[in-house]
């Protein structure tokens, strides 16, 4: 299994030669991350998970929840016709791999504002299963080998990711959706984070783009 991360929210996982692509948002190098991608799966609508133009880069279809895929549907009909919706907690193949959808809401970023839509997914990976969470802390109801934890945005404190990552219990912690705050922040929060997983034998990491775990 190879992850690689591209930019804020957005990973590659690859397996036996399958592709799976998360998230290709506004931040990331889109051309790098959906080359030969066999499947691209979107969490939520937010640009920094989705845009309509990155999406035009690959033919890969392109698995999501309806509230996104209705989103789609608008901006971008031609790729609409590749989409795949699935539902909540709804088991499907994509590029070969196994997938679990998680979850159905994102994160409260205040209370009067609207909670949109948002699914995770557990990627299993022959024995080894990998979670990206989307823009949630919902955990992924079994055990999981990486948790892809969001480290910050404005629905998040640095306490939240700790208890959110030591409640899934993973073995590794890779470090995603960390555009928002600036390098200096960043440190601080990987330091709170080694802190505090680490002794609970989570191995915790934060990789610059185009890296791999």
């Amino acid at each position: 299994m190879r992850i690689t991360k591209l930019g804020h929210a957005c990973v590659r996982v690859e397996h036996e030669g399958g592709v799976l692509v998360v998230d290709p948002g506004v931040f990331t190098d889109a051309a790098a991350a959906l080359d030969g991608a066999g499947a691209v799966l979107l969490t939520h609508e937010h640009p920094d998970h989705y845009l309509a133009e990155h999406l035009r880069l690959s033919d890969a279809p392109v698995v999501t929840i309806e509230a996104v895929a209705a989103r789609i549907r608008e901006d971008a009909p031609d790729v609409a016709e590749r989409l795949v919706v699935v539902a909540p907690g709804e088991r499907f193949t994509a590029a070969g791999l196994p997938v679990r959808a998680v979850g159905e809401r994102h994160a409260v970023i205040h209370p009067e504002l609207p909670r949109i839509d948002n699914s995770g997914y557990v990627v299993t990976c022959g024995d080894q299963r990998v979670y990206h969470p989307g823009d949630a802390l919902t955990p992924p109801g079994e055990p999981v080998d990486v948790l892809l934890c969001p480290v910050s945005a404005p629905w998040l404190k640095a306490a939240e990711a700790i208890d959110f990552a030591r409640e899934v219990g993973a073995p590794r912690v890779l470090a995603i959706h960390d555009r928002v705050y600036s390098e200096a922040g960043l440190d601080i929060v990987d330091g709170h984070l080694r802190r505090f997983l680490e002794p609970a034998g989570s191995a915790y990491t934060r990789l610059p783009d185009g890296a791999d775990l």
